[in-house]
């Protein structure tokens, strides 16, 4: 019975791409192979054949916040922390692009030690060498956003986490899911392309939250999104609990996938790390970005530890990408050089 629930739905979502929730918990809980197939053939007909790679450089592990999964925590006393300098930031962006990447990804901790202008010098800088820059680094006021956004920023990665209030509050203490919101929408105004996304495995996270997180992303027609899986930290609150579930995570790219087919999904380093292969099996559900780490610091690589045992902290950027290139042959893939952008996903 289930099998024919899940050909309708299917099949609703190929003509129409939207679906109700109760629609959504269906796929999420039976969809199966013939969910990632049919997600599969929804990205090749939106966003082809080619997957985008992102220089990432983790350019500080400093952070303000207090999030119940992330080793970066500010309580947590254990993880060595470091702090790149403007130039080395610009150094390693520079780098990656020589190397041909077309698109640098700065993200950080909320490390309130880099200021508004030391931010829009750095993104201006990258700018020169034309190439796109997403910035993923919290919460920040209108202004600020509206000041990156001049200096040139492209992009803005904020995941919500989880759109239930209760269950944010909890694992993000001194924290606003309004304020989230607010930055959201305001991201949004000031013309950003906008990525959100969710962290799949928290403790009492039900199937029916997953289901109202991919609404929300339809809701506000986010143009990227990253699904992680949940991986404890040892040095964490959530420390003890379970690993989240790789395929239910899976299963979540691939509904996003049909309900906003013409969007950006990476294949995130927590798949690769969770699951052997991981990244080339979330690729074959519907993603279509892969980031890099482009830092050359081995140890900066191991220190941004959100989770531990991370996939790739001891590759090169250089390395990384030839097993990428290689990884991606077995599934009939290839990388494209491009920005990237929503809206021209066939290169540009």
């Amino acid at each position: 019975m289930e099998e024919i629930f899940v050909e309708n739905i299917l099949n609703k979502a190929l003509k129409c791409h939207s679906l109700n929730k109760e629609e959504i918990i269906t796929l999420l809980q039976y969809g199966g192979d013939k969910l990632i197939h049919t997600a599969d053939n929804v990205r090749k007909k939106y966003t082809g054949d080619g997957v985008y790679i992102r220089a990432l450089i983790e350019f500080s592990n400093y952070c303000t916040r207090t999030c119940y999964y992330c080793g970066l925590r500010v309580e947590n006393n254990k993880i060595h922390r470091y702090r790149m300098s403007v130039p080395e930031i610009i150094s390693a962006a520079k780098d990656a692009i020589e190397k041909g990447f077309h698109t640098i990804v700065l993200q950080s901790g909320e490390d309130s030690r880099f200021k508004i202008d030391e931010l829009c010098r750095i993104v201006e800088e990258i700018k020169k060498n034309d190439a796109a820059v997403t910035l993923s680094i919290g919460e920040k006021s209108f202004e600020e956003y509206k000041r990156l956004k001049s200096a040139g920023a492209d992009r803005y990665l904020l995941r919500i986490e989880t759109t239930n209030r209760e269950l944010y509050q909890k694992y993000h203490p001194k924290m606003s899911f309004e304020n989230r919101l607010r930055c959201l929408e305001d991201l949004r105004t000031l013309g950003y392309e906008v990525g959100t996304g969710s962290l799949i495995g928290l403790e009492e996270q039900s199937v029916e939250m997953i289901a109202e997180d991919i609404l929300f992303f339809k809701k506000i027609n986010a143009d990227m999104i990253g699904l992680g899986v949940f991986i404890p930290h040892p040095d964490t609150p959530l420390g003890r609990a379970d690993a989240g579930d790789f395929e239910l995570a899976r299963r979540a790219v691939s509904v996003t996938r049909l309900i906003l087919p013409d969007i950006n999904i990476p294949a995130t380093t927590a798949m690769e790390t969770l699951k052997p292969n991981g990244r080339l099996l979330v690729l074959s559900a519907g993603a279509n970005v892969v980031m890099l780490n482009a830092a050359e610091d081995t140890e900066h690589k191991k220190d941004y530890s959100i989770y531990p045992d991370k996939a790739g902290v001891n590759e090169g950027l250089e390395e990384s990408l030839a097993g990428l290139k290689n990884s991606l042959d077995k599934i009939g893939r290839k990388i494209i050089v491009s920005k990237g952008f929503r809206y021209n996903n066939r290169g540009g």
